[in-house]
C-alpha cells in the first residue's frame, strides 16, 4: 500500500442524489523532514500549520506507518501506525507527521446526507477524532479497492466507491466494539449464549439462570451482551422469535395461534401485540401482504 497516488473527483447530480459521493482519494508517503502537506494539493486542501484548515467534507485518513499529531477545537491527539483520523466538515483542524518519522497516509474525502447520518453514530465524534484500529488487512484492502475504482472512473464508480466508504466505517465501528472484549472470557460466554438462543428460539429462556450457569453476574452479563450486540439479551432472543414467526407465516399454513404456541408466547394476543410493535403490522396482515 506504499504507492503514492491522489485524485480529485467531479460528481454528477445522480451521485449527489445517491446520498454519499467521493471528492478525493489518495495515498502519500511523507518522508522524514519533508514539508507537510505537499504543495501540489489544490488550495482548498492545502494549509499552513500556523493557521490550520477547515474543510467542507468528511475525510478518513488511515496512517499505516509513522506517527504525528492531530489537533482540532477539542484538543491535541496522538497519531500512530494504525490510527484513523476523522475530519469533519466545517471543523477547524491541523495535523502533521513528526519530522523524525514522517508517515504513510491513505485518505478518502466524501459528502452526502447518508454520510452525515452515518457519522452521527455515537462511536464517531469530533471530540475523539483519532481512532486506533491497528494495521488491519480488511481496512487496507478497502482503501485499495476505493483507489482502484477512483483511478479507472468507470460508469457507476461513485456508487460502488460510496459503498466501500460505508464498509470502511462498518469495519472501524466493529473494531471499536471488539476492543472491550479482546481476550475476555465474557466474549466466549456471549457467543455460546447466542448459539443457545438460536437453537432454542421456540422456548422461553431464563436469562438470569443462564448467566448463573456460566458463573457470570446477570447485571454484568446483560451490560456486556448489549455492548457486544447492540441490544439486550432479552431483546435479542425476542428478535430471533419474531424472525422465526415471519418465516412460519410465509412458508407454512399454520394458524397464527399455532405459531404463537410453537414459539412459546403466553397468549395469541400478546404475540400479535409484540409482532405488530416490531414489524409494524399484525401477523395476519403480514401474511396477507406476502401471499
Amino acid at each position: 500500500m506504499n504507492k503514492e497516488y491522489f485524485k480529485y473527483l467531479t460528481c454528477a447530480e445522480e451521485d449527489i442524489n445517491w446520498g454519499l459521493y467521493l471528492n478525493v482519494a489518495g495515498s502519500a508517503i511523507i518522508k522524514s523532514g519533508t514539508l507537510y502537506p505537499p504543495r501540489e494539493h489544490p488550495s482548498e486542501y492545502y494549509f499552513e500549520w500556523e493557521t490550520g484548515r477547515v474543510l467542507h467534507e468528511f475525510q478518513l485518513n488511515y496512517i499505516t506507518e509513522g506517527s504525528g499529531t492531530f489537533e482540532n477545537s477539542y484538543g491535541k491527539f496522538q497519531v500512530k501506525p494504525g490510527s484513523i483520523i476523522f475530519i469533519y466538515p466545517n471543523q477547524w483542524h491541523r495535523y502533521r507527521p513528526t519530522k523524525k518519522t514522517g508517515w504513510v497516509e491513505n485518505y478518502v474525502g466524501f459528502k452526502g446526507r447518508i454520510a452525515e447520518d452515518l457519522l452521527k453514530n455515537p462511536a464517531f465524534s469530533p471530540a475523539q477524532p483519532v481512532i486506533h484500529c491497528g494495521i488491519k488487512e480488511e481496512i487496507i484492502d478497502t482503501y485499495l479497492k476505493i483507489f482502484d475504482l477512483v483511478e479507472k472512473e468507470r460508469p457507476g464508480f461513485q456508487q460502488i466507491a460510496s459503498g466501500m466508504v460505508v464498509k470502511l466505517l462498518g469495519y472501524i465501528l466493529s473494531i471499536e466494539k471488539r476492543k472491550g472484549f479482546s481476550g475476555k472470557q465474557i466474549a466466549k460466554v456471549i457467543e455460546e449464549v447466542r448459539f443457545l438462543m438460536r437453537k432454542n428460539v421456540e422456548k422461553e429462556i431464563d436469562l438470569e439462570e443462564l448467566a448463573q450457569q456460566y458463573n457470570v453476574g446477570y447485571s454484568y452479563f446483560r451490560k456486556m451482551f448489549k455492548k457486544y450486540t447492540g441490544v439486550s439479551p432479552g431483546q435479542y432472543h425476542l428478535q430471533l422469535r419474531i424472525i422465526r414467526a415471519k418465516e412460519l407465516l410465509v412458508s407454512t399454513d399454520k394458524s397464527v395461534k399455532e405459531i404463537s404456541l410453537e414459539l412459546g408466547f403466553q397468549t395469541i394476543h400478546y404475540f400479535s401485540l409484540i409482532f405488530k410493535k416490531k414489524v409494524g403490522v399484525n401477523p395476519s396482515e403480514f401474511r396477507r401482504r406476502l401471499n
